[in-house]
C-alpha cells in the first residue's frame, strides 16, 4: 500500500502527491511509522470518503499541514462524532474538491486550532453564519467561487480573528456596510488587515468608499477590475489611496508617504469644482456640501481639513488645447552626477512637478523622495529657480522651450 512511510519517521514534512490512496491502513501502522509527521500533501489521490481523513487524523496528534485538494470526498451528512479530532491542525487546503459550506463547517468542527482555510473553485454557496466553528481562522481563501455574493458576506463578517480574506474571481461588484454611515467605521470584519479582490467586476467608486468603513484594513490587491483597468492607471491608484485612507500597500506596491500626500491633494483639487457647485466653501462657516457629494467623496471633507480647502486659482478649468502645441522640449541635467548625459525630453507644460519626479525617478531608478529640481532658462543667466511645489505645473513657474531642467538626488 503506498501510505506506509516507514524511511520517512524521522522527518517532519512528506508529500504523497501523485500516490493513489485506498486508506490509512492497519490501525495504528501510520502513528507507527511516522510518528511526528506535520504535513501531509494529499492532493490529487483516490481518497473517497473524509472517514478515511478522520482515521488518518486519529493517528496523526502532531499534524499541522493537511492539503486534500482535488480528491472527491464524501462527506459526513450528520455532526461528527468526537473521534477523529484535527487537534494541532493549523493549515487545511480543500481546493476544487465540490464541498459545501454546510460541510465545511461540519469538517472545521474538527480542526478547534485551525488559522488557514483554502476553499478555492468549490461553487460554495455561505449558507449560515459560523458561530461555534471557524473562530480561530486567520485567513480564508475562496477565490472563484462565483456563486458568493456580498450578502453571503456579512455571514463570515464577525470572525473574530479573520486578518486574510481572498475573493479573487467571485463576481463581486458591488459591497455596503449598512451599520456604518459616511466617514464612520463598521463593526464587519474587525480584524480584517489584508484584502484580495483580484478579477472581479468592480466598475464603481463607491465600492472603495464603503472599504474605507474597515477598522482594520492596511493592504488591497484590486487588481484586473474594470474600473481598476482604465487606461489612467496612475490617477486610478491615486483616486484609491486617497478614498481609503489606512491603506499602506495597493496592489503589492508600498505607498509611501509622499505618495499618499500627492494622492490626496490631487483628488482634492479634481473634485473641487464639483465640492463648491454642493455648497462647499473655503469659509467653514459656509462649507456645508450637500449629502450627496459627501456621499460620493466621504472623505473629501476630512482631506480640507488637512491640507485646507482648495483654492479658486487651483480650481480653474482650462480650455481645450491641441497637446502638441503645449509640449516643453527641456533639457535635463543632473549637476552633482557628471557623468550622467545631458538629455531632451517633451513634456506638456501642464505636468505637475509631482509627475515630473515620478517620470524621473523611473527613468533614473531615484526614490522620488530624494530628487530635488530646479531650472534655468537662457533668458535668466546665472539664475536657477527651484521648483519647490509638487502640486504646481511647470507653467506655474514659467518654464519653456529650450530651458535647462536641473535634477539632484
Amino acid at each position: 500500500m503506498c501510505f506506509s512511510c516507514s524511511q520517512l519517521s524521522k522527518l517532519q514534512e512528506v508529500s504523497l502527491r501523485n500516490c493513489a490512496v485506498n486508506g490509512p491502513g492497519d490501525k495504528g501502522g501510520i502513528a507507527k511509522a511516522c510518528p511526528n509527521l506535520r504535513s501531509i500533501d494529499l492532493s490529487k489521490n483516490l481518497l473517497s470518503s473524509w472517514d478515511e481523513v478522520v482515521d488518518i487524523a486519529d493517528q496523526l496528534k502532531h499534524l499541522e499541514v493537511l492539503n486534500l485538494s482535488e480528491n472527491k470526498l464524501k462527506f459526513p451528512s450528520s455532526s461528527p462524532s468526537p473521534t477523529g479530532t484535527f487537534s494541532a491542525l493549523k493549515v487545511l487546503v480543500l481546493n476544487r474538491i465540490g464541498i459545501t459550506w454546510t460541510e465545511v463547517l461540519r469538517c472545521a468542527s474538527r480542526c478547534p486550532v485551525l488559522e488557514k482555510l483554502y476553499l478555492e473553485s468549490n461553487s460554495i454557496v455561505i449558507s449560515e453564519r459560523p458561530t461555534d466553528v471557524l473562530q480561530t481562522v486567520k485567513l480564508l481563501d475562496l477565490s472563484s467561487n462565483q456563486l458568493i455574493d456580498e450578502n453571503q458576506l456579512f455571514l463570515i463578517a464577525y470572525l473574530p480573528r479573520l486578518e486574510q480574506l481572498i475573493l479573487s474571481d467571485i463576481g463581486l461588484s458591488s459591497i455596503h456596510f449598512p451599520d456604518a454611515g459616511i466617514g464612520c467605521k463598521t463593526s464587519m470584519f474587525p480584524s480584517l488587515q489584508y484584502l484580495v479582490l483580484n478579477d472581479n467586476r468592480i466598475s464603481q467608486w463607491s465600492f472603495f468608499n464603503e472599504l474605507d468603513k474597515l477598522q482594520s484594513l492596511h493592504t488591497l490587491s484590486c487588481a484586473r477590475n474594470p474600473l481598476t483597468e482604465s487606461k489612467d492607471a496612475q490617477t486610478t491608484r491615486q483616486f484609491v489611496i486617497a478614498r481609503i485612507g489606512q491603506l499602506r500597500t495597493l496592489n503589492k506596491c508600498a505607498i509611501q508617504r509622499e505618495e499618499r500626500r500627492g494622492a490626496e491633494l490631487d483628488y482634492r483639487k479634481a473634485f473641487g469644482n464639483e465640492w463648491k457647485k454642493a455648497g462647499g466653501h473655503q469659509d467653514p462657516d459656509k462649507n456645508r456640501p450637500n449629502e450627496e457629494f459627501l456621499a460620493a467623496h466621504p472623505r473629501y471633507q476630512s482631506l480640507c481639513l488637512k491640507y485646507g480647502a482648495p483654492e479658486d486659482g487651483e480650481l480653474k478649468v482650462q480650455q481645450p488645447f491641441l497637446l502638441k502645441n503645449q509640449l516643453l522640449t527641456l533639457k535635463i541635467k543632473h549637476p552633482n552626477q557628471l557623468d550622467q548625459k545631458v538629455i531632451e525630453k517633451r513634456l506638456p507644460e501642464s505636468m505637475t512637478i509631482q509627475k515630473v519626479k515620478g517620470l524621473l525617478s523611473r527613468l533614473l531608478k531615484v526614490p522620488v523622495s530624494e530628487l530635488l529640481l530646479s531650472y534655468e532658462s537662457p533668458k535668466m543667466p546665472g539664475r536657477e529657480i527651484e521648483l519647490e511645489n509638487d502640486q504646481q505645473s511647470l507653467q506655474f513657474y514659467s518654464v519653456e522651450n529650450g530651458d535647462y531642467l536641473l535634477v539632484r538626488w
